[in-house]
């Protein structure tokens, strides 16, 4: 028999700490997500697109499922989304599921770390709400990102949440397929998985959150060693370290045919993310330092030296505009030097209107009101000019196409600047040539970005190296104002226990969020 299987999307991952909230605007134009998308246009849309509704539909389409596709939205991480967004989104996906019923299976693709203004937890109360529309019968699997902060609601609500397993996120297809699988599973089984959650006590710089390296990519290695016979699915979510609410951290989650397989599959990944918590630290370089080693290094270098400016990440939501590595880079008298992306549309803009070849003096970016940044205003030459129009190429946007509104390529001395319109986290080369840079040919790469980066810039880098100029994504979540965060939470491996100043955690202004 047929199975008719629901499919919708709501994607956020929320810095409660950053300056720009996500509105309807912002979902609707997708950032570096595709573009909102509904019914059958879901499908279409998400066909070889590194997302997990793509892995989904291929997976239904080739198990034959009735796939009803609702509605499908993402919007780059930023701070908290706005009341309006949430709801209008949140009451079209449970309308349009309620209307597709009777169903055999729910799949929803979410991040894991929304938080609303007015709800801390994005995705579980959405969940519930679709649970309650469904019925108990009826199975619901999430595929999630790994930087989830899960809740104790999500795995209440969901007979299975499935995380990505790459950090550079790689693998979010594949997370789509995985949970898929888990949902035929599922209906073929016409009962529910035994659950375990185990929640840890240590926040995770996501710098050191990375796959590619260890101890990140150890532990997923050994953790999808665990599956098999009655352990279904393991997940371990390093989580997102920037939601201010009780909630926020890292969590493993296992399913399987009995509440033993469960807890024993559980248990054996945390006590490995326990083992392991020294290991999750890095070294970090100010900017002046951090140019300074760059250019040392870029002297016999034969591939780019890469410097993420980690603390203005887009996609940990940063802005994308600060000014620092811009200011080192000029100091320093940099050569074939390339930053990117600049988000500044006003800039843009005046690129525009002067034209190629032309000179204009402009404050570029600074203007997130982050403290110890401000706008660098100096005379920058227009190299090029773009629509902001083009397809990626590498591996973690897969082949999605990208619109970053008018954009250029502005000179000053010999450093290259992207400046775009939209932000998006500089992940993918193209970012860089499709305002006429070839990043190859750089001796000097800053990116945006704290680790998606890699899976397409660590094949040409020399070496990397991580870079905290004033943003608004501390590389240490030690370095964020806390009101509530769970007591006894280490603010980072090995660090202090979290403590509440006295009635924060309770306070009317702690719990509501500036709209």
């Amino acid at each position: 028999m047929t199975k008719r299987v629901a499919l919708a999307g709501f994607l956020h991952e929320t810095n409660t700490f950053a300056p720009s909230k996500a509105e309807m605007g912002n979902f609707v134009q997708g950032g570096g997500y595709m573009p909102m998308v509904r019914g059958a246009d879901v499908i279409a849309a998400s066909r070889d697109i590194n997302l997990g509704i793509g892995g989904a539909v291929a997976h239904g389409e080739s198990a034959g499922w009735d796939l009803l596709p609702i509605l499908w939205c993402g919007a780059i991480p930023s701070a908290h989304v706005t009341r309006d967004a949430y709801d209008r989104i949140s009451d079209e996906i449970v309308a349009g599921i309620a209307a597709a019923l009777p169903l055999d299976g729910v799949f929803l693709d979410m991040h894991g770390a929304m938080v609303a203004a007015h709800e801390d937890d994005g995705e579980g109360p959405l969940i519930a709400r679709v649970r309650e529309v469904v019925g108990a019968d009826v199975p619901i699997v999430v595929a999630l990102d790994l930087h989830g902060n899960i809740t104790a609601q999500m795995v209440e609500a969901a007979d299975a949440l499935v995380g990505f397993r790459t950090y550079p996120h790689v693998d979010m297809a594949e997370t789509g397929r995985r949970a898929a699988v888990q949902l035929e599973a599922l209906m073929a089984r016409g009962q529910p998985f035994a659950k375990a959650f185990r929640r840890l006590d240590f926040l995770i710089p996501i710098a050191w959150q990375s796959t590619v390296m260890e101890p990140a990519r150890g532990i997923y290695d050994r953790m999808a060693a665990l599956e098999g016979g009655d352990v279904s699915t393991v997940s371990f979510f390093p989580g997102f370290p920037a939601a201010d609410f009780p909630e926020c951290g890292p969590t493993v989650v296992a399913y399987g045919a009995t509440q033993a397989a469960a807890d024993a599959a559980a248990d054996a990944v945390a006590a490995d993310v326990n083992a392991a918590e020294p290991a999750f630290a890095g070294q970090a370089f100010d900017p002046d330092a951090g140019v300074a080693e760059a250019i040392r290094l870029a002297a016999t270098a034969t591939k780019p030296v890469i410097i993420a400016d980690t603390q203005d990440n887009p996609g940990a939501g940063g802005d994308s505009n600060t000014t620092g590595m811009l200011r080192a880079l000029v100091r320093a008298d940099a050569k074939r030097a390339a930053l990117g992306i600049m988000v500044d549309p006003a800039a843009a803009k005046a690129a525009h209107a002067a034209g190629q070849g032309a000179e204009i003096d402009i404050a570029l970016g600074g203007f997130s009101g982050i403290p110890g940044d401000s706008p660098f205003r100096a005379r920058y030459t227009v190299e090029a000019l773009s629509d902001g129009k083009f397809i990626t190429t590498g591996p973690f946007y897969g082949s999605a196409p990208l619109d970053l509104g008018p954009s250029a390529c502005l000179r000053i001395g010999d450093v290259r600047v992207v400046v775009a319109s939209h932000k998006a986290q500089m992940a993918d080369q193209e970012m860089y040539r499709f305002v006429g840079i070839e990043p190859t040919e750089q001796a000097i790469l800053v990116n945006k970005s704290s680790v998606h980066f890699r899976a397409h810039f660590q094949p040409i880098a020399e070496t990397i190296l991580v870079c905290t100029a004033p943003g608004p994504m501390p590389l240490s979540p030690a370095s964020l104002p806390w009101t509530r965060l769970a007591p006894g939470m280490k603010l980072e491996p090995m660090g202090a226990r979290w403590s509440p100043a006295q009635d924060a955690a309770s306070s009317p202004e702690a719990r509501e969020p500036v709209s």
